[in-house]
């Protein structure tokens, strides 16, 4: 485990347990206030039957000893009434435990529901630098230990110091003298626990931390499987888990080390504290000192056990305490990410033309697009036809302020245009599309689209306006006719099996079973990867937006089936600007312009019979001279 975990223990310990129990008492403040009160009576009642003791030796049994027709009558009563708080006690003990687990099951539920809500508004940036096991960490682990802490040890906890508080009063109302034993008694088993809970909970932390990197860790390699196994990486893998595993086992070993003895050792501090109290008690009572009888001596035994036991249990759950707000720490730490932000006002809408071509908004879907231009300044609002004429000015970007990736890039697509980007990994052709959808912001310079600044654009629209295809082609569980409806909701079954032609995935999908009802989990893992690719282009197809973007759309189909599908694609590409990458210099050769980058700047744009004619790096490329990497 990196040391750098030491520095990772939460120093905002108190303000997490506060915002945590702002869930509770929150949202269940009635609830919680009536666990409250049903706490108080059942410490109530179980301090009472300690209490009894006194009163059943003192006043009732041993008045009875040796008479000759003893009188049970007031003893019968008593043992009644005893009975009657005992048993509000069960009952007390029974609301409280089952409304704890419904305050635990919807404090869950709401913290789910917000982590996945904030997690939908988190921009791309955060899930690159946070591996999926990470965050499926926070869904698994760390809400289990939310839940364990509510349903468990907060009612514990408040047991147990309502016991403490309820049962000192009554050892000091029973004898003073023997209460200062118990004080001090009890200061030397604090700091005992004090250590020993300190070190627990250190290592818990650590725990939950080493379970997180493995959890990736696992999801990684599961999802990665393959090419664990092509390149024969088993042995290298286990020993990266073995690694990983060890260090989990130290923290949980240690943690557990410290937990375990936090019992034996509170136990016989408590067995101590008892026989002490029993001696120093027995000589008081054989000097007449303190007005110690029988009962008084019974009863304060007892309330010897009972002062103990809650801080043994409040030390056993502040392990449970520390991993909670460990895990309530990763969880607040998603919440507290800061949204993708969002300042465009520029707005997709519906239009049509009226008699002397003028745009106007509407409610029904024409098929004509405009953008909604609200200007300040004056009031008034604009629209502008949506056509799909995207240009770049002058732009720099770099994923960090140090490492720059494009440079100075100045390009244009007007509408209907095919525009090709070549280039070895690394070149920026990715990173282009990526900025064109705004999954990330230029560092300087700007993005025109019909010529309005893509940063007043709200990235909802613009994105609506935008079909993808991407190399890593990803189906969610459901039919296929879920999967192909994903890129347009309201689609009828008619338009989904249009664009399955389009896309010519409508011969396979017939083959299959069921059909267009076949059930796809596992991402798709029943389908090989070139038809996953083709229901990847049969849902942009159906979202028949005015700008493509196509990422390797054909990287995973082979050649005979790439032929078929560019039909397809040409089909779906008639009137819509395009964006293309493509290894396969093939797939290109009809573009419209071909840019070739290098290191983040084009070094070459022309149609492909005029980089041909240039005989420079394209030219290499298609020749084979040149391959990219």
């Amino acid at each position: 485990m990196s040391r750098e975990k030491s520095s990772r223990i939460n120093k905002g310990t108190i303000q997490t347990a506060k915002r945590l129990l702002k869930y509770v008492t929150g949202t269940y403040k009635v609830q919680f206030v009536i666990v409250l009160f049903c706490i108080l009576i059942s410490s109530i009642a179980s301090i009472s039957v300690s209490l009894s003791l006194r009163f059943l030796l003192d006043d009732f049994i041993i008045p009875l000893i040796g008479q000759k027709d003893p009188d049970y009558s007031e003893l019968y009563m008593a043992l009644g009434v005893l009975g009657t708080i005992f048993l509000c006690g069960v009952i007390a003990t029974f609301v409280y435990s089952r409304l704890m687990v419904t305050i635990g099951q919807g404090v869950l539920k709401r913290v789910r529901d917000e982590m996945f809500d904030h997690m939908q508004k988190l921009p791309i940036r955060y899930f690159d630098q946070n591996t999926n096991g990470s965050i499926m960490s926070l869904y698994t682990n760390d809400t289990d230990t939310l839940r364990q802490m509510i349903n468990q040890s907060i009612p514990q906890v408040l047991m147990s110091l309502l016991t403490v508080i309820v049962t000192f009063i009554s050892m000091l109302a029973l004898s003073p003298l023997l209460t200062i034993l118990a004080v001090l008694m009890i200061f030397v088993m604090f700091l005992v626990s004090k250590f020993i809970t300190g070190n627990s909970g250190k290592y818990f932390i650590r725990q939950q931390l080493d379970l997180a990197d493995i959890t990736g860790f696992v999801e990684e390699r599961m999802n990665g499987q393959r090419v664990v196994k092509v390149f024969n990486h088993e042995d290298i893998s286990k020993h990266e888990f073995d690694e990983l595993n060890e260090h989990l086992y130290e923290s949980a070993a240690k943690a557990h080390t410290f937990a375990s003895i936090m019992g034996p050792v509170v136990g016989n501090m408590g067995n101590l504290l008892f026989v002490l109290t029993a001696v120093f008690g027995g000589f008081l009572s054989v000097a007449g000192i303190g007005n110690i009888t029988l009962g008084v001596m019974a009863s304060y035994l007892q309330f010897t056990k009972s002062f103990t036991q809650p801080f043994m249990q409040i030390a056993q759950q502040f392990n449970s305490i520390i991993m909670a707000l460990a895990g309530a720490e990763r969880i607040f730490g998603l919440m507290d990410q800061e949204p993708e932000t969002d300042d465009g006002y520029v707005t997709l809408v519906n239009a049509k033309k009226d008699a002397n071509g003028n745009l106007t908004e509407c409610e029904e879907r024409t098929g004509l697009w405009a953008w909604k231009h609200p200007h300040q300044a004056d009031g008034t609002v604009t629209y502008t036809e949506l056509k799909g004429d995207v240009r770049f000015y002058n732009m720099t970007f770099g994923y960090t302020p140090e490492h720059m990736v494009l440079h100075d890039l100045t390009l244009y697509a007007e509408p209907g245009q095919k525009v090709a980007f070549v280039g070895s990994t690394g070149a920026g052709k990715t990173t282009i599309t990526n900025l064109i959808n705004r999954f990330y912001d230029v560092a300087d310079g700007k993005i025109r689209y019909d010529d309005i600044n893509i940063n007043k654009i709200k990235k909802a629209d613009l994105r609506r306006s935008l079909g993808i295809v991407l190399q890593d082609t990803h189906l969610f569980t459901g039919t296929i006719m879920e999967n192909i409806r994903y890129g347009k909701l309201d689609a009828t079954d008619e338009e989904v099996y249009n664009a399955a032609k389009l896309a010519h995935a409508d011969g396979f999908i017939k083959m299959l079973p069921n059909g267009y009802d076949t059930q796809l989990t596992g991402d798709g893992e029943e389908l090989s990867q070139g038809q996953r690719q083709l229901l990847a282009i049969a849902r942009a197809a159906i979202a028949d937006p005015p700008v493509l973007i196509l990422d390797e759309a054909t990287s995973s189909i082979d050649t005979r089936t790439e032929s078929i599908v560019q039909k397809g694609m040409d089909n779906l590409m008639k009137g819509r600007t395009v964006f293309v990458i493509a290894h396969r210099l093939s797939t290109i050769r009809n573009s419209d312009a071909i840019m070739v980058l290098d290191h983040g700047r084009i070094i070459e744009r022309g149609t492909h019979e005029d980089l041909l004619k240039l005989k420079g790096t394209y030219y290499q490329l298609y020749t084979g001279k040149l391959e990219l990497s």
